[in-house]
């Protein structure tokens, strides 16, 4: 479905900072002849710093000293690669929606909410996922439906055009559910292959703001009972733990499908990628390695733990 040339290089470079800062420490922790209570301890400390959390650091560690005594691990390969077993079985999480998982032909037009916070890299998510999934036969629209800022729909308007993705677009303030359904009927009869809906940033404490989001998921599911196919939230990666709090609301709201996680590249707490998948049951779909519009990554659980402790 992706084009993916290039894009596995660009993951590296991606947590690049958090392998530097956090797990080249724990790499060269595990690389120790013996794994004593002191070892321990500061393994647990490194994941905690590197955001895992408190509660996922205490059960990986749980799980790998029971594989540690069962097996009876005594090389630090060994130790190292059991721990990297675990987290990749915490981070293989079965995909929610109807669109990336979709066995044979997937729906068209397929419809993609993209829902977050404010600063969080959501406009910007928006034209890279666009660029990503549009291909030869598959064309795919943007909506501009964040109607409270003006800059909102001036950006995603300069993204589309620099992308050559169509956007559709209203006026700063027109109700933001009334735009989503005219680009809907517009994209059935451009025969459009996926549409993509910039929503407009909200807190996810404020609760006006969250019911007209819902409405919009609403107007969504009555122009097709199975839309939207998908519901993206865009949490930002440098606001660490905070971001658990952001996705149970959106999910409760909107039934979140996956997770985009951006500004991966300028933080080196990436850990949260396993309390993200453990803490919510929500796959992490996408990773944001930079500020480009090609910087955008499909998520793959085996490559990000292999740079990780490369």
């Amino acid at each position: 479905m992706f084009r993916m040339l290039g894009r596995a290089r660009k993951a590296e470079v991606g947590v690049e900072p958090t392998r530097r800062a956090w797990f080249g420490r724990i790499k060269e922790l595990l690389s120790r002849p013996a794994m004593d209570e002191a070892t321990w301890v500061e393994l647990e400390e490194l994941l905690v710093g590197a955001d895992v959390g408190v509660a996922m650091a205490s059960l990986l560690l749980e799980r790998l000293k029971a594989l540690v005594q069962a097996e009876r691990l005594r090389e630090p390969g060994q130790v190292r690669e059991a721990l990297q077993r675990e987290m990749l079985r915490l981070l293989q999480v079965p995909p929610r929606g109807r669109f990336f998982a979709a066995e044979g032909s997937p729906p068209r037009p397929a419809v993609i909410l993209v829902v977050g916070v404010n600063g969080a890299g959501k406009t910007t998510s928006v034209a890279k996922l666009g660029a990503l999934l549009q291909e030869p036969g598959r064309p795919v629209l943007l909506v501009a439906a964040d109607t409270f800022r003006a800059a909102a729909i001036d950006q995603l308007k300069l993204w589309g055009e620099q992308a050559g993705l169509e956007v559709i677009a209203n006026r700063p303030g027109a109700d933001p559910a009334a735009v989503v359904f005219d680009a809907l009927e517009a994209a059935r009869h451009r025969d459009s292959a996926v549409v993509i809906v910039d929503t407009a940033g909200r807190l996810h404490t404020k609760f006006n703001l969250m019911e007209e989001l819902k409405k919009v998921h609403r107007v969504v599911e009555r122009w097709d009972r199975a839309a939207p196919h998908e519901v993206l939230l865009v949490l930002d990666a440098t606001t660490g733990q905070n971001a658990l709090a952001q996705a149970r609301q959106f999910t409760a709201a909107v039934g979140v499908t996956g997770i985009v996680l951006a500004k991966l590249d300028g933080t080196a707490k990436g850990g949260i990628v396993l309390a993200i998948s453990h803490q919510l049951g929500l796959p992490v779909l996408f990773i944001g390695t930079g500020e480009g519009l090609g910087d955008l990554a499909p998520f793959d659980a085996e490559g990000f733990l292999a740079a990780l402790f490369a």
